[in-house]
């Protein structure tokens, strides 16, 4: 709707993963460095923590995008809220590529570790990624986790979850010890969220990000974002929405204030909402 008033060719907030708009800040790539570290030299799972909204699944995205084809399978768990049964089914099924519908926990784990065997002999790593890891915190899945850790060094399992898991693995060592990587994604720093919205800016089709954002109104994200990308997205893309609505030259400090206010979901003064 707005691409147009400000001499876009896209959104430049959509959530939706796209390398282009990839931001490589300080944190991210330092994550980076040290996921991929996992899994050139298998010491066990991996896990990547970080608040809602920080831009876990894409930073798991960017790293699976940029590892060759002798990692793989790339087996996927999404939604890993699900009886033990259900999960390992599941993970066999990814894995192996065959129906595992209504499989005993026996038959799953012989299937994964069968096919397993024989990726290993392919010259092959797979690598397994659990989402939303900390759904399973206090849960029999727990212990499923540290079952499915017995596979490696085949694969390398890599969590990821909001730091609401990290008490949960303090109370099982016996699984927190085969977690050879732990990253704790932070925040962007004032300058990084100034940096990461004229980065998404440029690659939208921005030719300076001071054409289209007064510098008092990119401080303003960062003071209302606290720094967490996916609020920064929210922010930018109806500031621009509302600076074109009212025909402005500029988006300003005003617009941000007024779009964070519009989201508050309490009296104004509160930040916004995870």
């Amino acid at each position: 709707m707005y691409t147009t008033y400000w001499k876009l060719s896209a959104r430049p907030f959509d959530n939706s993963y796209d390398p282009q708009f990839y931001y490589p800040g300080e944190t991210h790539q330092v994550t980076l460095l040290k996921l991929r570290y996992a899994l050139d030299h298998p010491r066990g799972a991996a896990l990547l923590a970080g608040a809602a909204g920080l831009g876990k699944s894409r930073l798991v995205a960017a790293l699976l995008d940029d590892l060759p084809e002798s990692f793989g399978p790339r087996v996927m768990v999404k939604f890993p809220q699900m009886p033990p049964p259900q999960l390992l089914a599941f993970i066999a099924e990814e894995l192996a590529g065959k129906n595992m519908e209504g499989a005993t926990v026996d038959r799953s784990v012989q299937a994964i570790q069968r096919a397993l065997h024989r990726n290993v002999q392919e010259g092959r790593h797979a690598v397994l990624v659990i989402d939303e890891a900390h759904l399973l915190r206090d849960t029999e899945a727990m212990e499923t986790l540290r079952l499915l850790m017995n596979f490696e060094p085949a694969w390398t399992p890599l969590l990821v979850a909001q730091p609401l898991l990290l008490p949960a693995l303090e109370r099982m060592p016996e699984l927190e010890e085969r977690i050879g990587v732990q990253c704790l994604l932070q925040p962007f720093s004032v300058e990084e969220s100034i940096s990461y919205v004229s980065h998404r800016m440029v690659a939208a089709g921005a030719a300076d990000v001071h054409a289209v954002f007064d510098p008092a109104a990119l401080e303003a994200i960062h003071r209302w974002s606290g720094g967490i990308p996916r609020r920064i997205n929210r922010l930018g893309d109806l500031a621009l929405l509302i600076g074109f609505a009212e025909e402005q030259r500029r988006v300003t400090a005003e617009h941000v204030a007024a779009v964070a206010d519009e989201l508050l979901t309490g009296h104004t003064g509160r930040r916004l909402a995870a």
